[in-house]
């Protein structure tokens, strides 16, 4: 493992910790990538699956990818 000097806003850094119920900011900046990766991979995996998903299907996830709004209780 490599120690890393890395500047992190602070009010993100508190959203993310609330949100991954991380006790450490090492806890929580593991939990953020781990999450980051694991979205990647989804969205690779829908993108392979292309004209099988139902068109429904696909309008959806394309909705929740566009939403912006961070989750209830945090506000910018």
């Amino acid at each position: 493992m490599t120690k890393r000097l890395v500047e992190i806003d602070d009010e993100l850094l508190d959203m993310a910790r609330k949100v991954a119920d991380a006790e450490t900011i090492k806890g929580t900046v593991e939990e953020a990538l781990r999450t980051l990766v694991r979205i990647e991979m989804v969205k690779r995996h829908i993108e392979q699956l292309g004209e099988s998903l139902d068109p429904a299907a696909v309008e959806l996830l394309a909705e929740a990818r566009r939403v912006e709004t961070p989750p209830d209780g945090f506000s910018d």
